[in-house]
């Protein structure tokens, strides 16, 4: 089992959490982490790419780690990964972008 893997296992352990609600919540501290750190506003496309990257990238890793072991590789199982990470952080995104709803009054 690789180190990601253990991680993953681990922080589902400590927290109780799904396998599923990880990946909103990663997804969620990865965008709101990115805008604070990189002084952005919640409407500009980079933390939301950020986490697009992160979400890409853990599961090739996933993938590449099911290719090792020999475990059948489930496509539509990542790209449901992929969608709980980027789902909350793409509706923020076009709210901020799009609507009044989030800014300030």
């Amino acid at each position: 089992m690789s180190d990601l893997q253990m991680m993953k296992l681990a922080l589902m352990t400590a927290t109780g959490l799904s396998k599923g609600a990880l990946h909103i919540y990663a997804g969620l501290a990865v965008f709101f982490g990115m805008a604070a750190v990189a002084r952005v506003s919640l409407a500009s496309p980079r933390p939301w790419l950020a986490v697009a990257l992160i979400a890409v990238f853990v599961e090739v890793a996933d993938m590449r780690d099911n290719i090792v072991t020999g475990v059948p590789s489930q496509f539509a199982g990542n790209w449901h990964d992929v969608w709980n990470t980027l789902f909350w952080p793409t509706v923020i995104l076009l709210l901020a972008r799009f609507t009044s709803v989030l800014q300030r009054r």
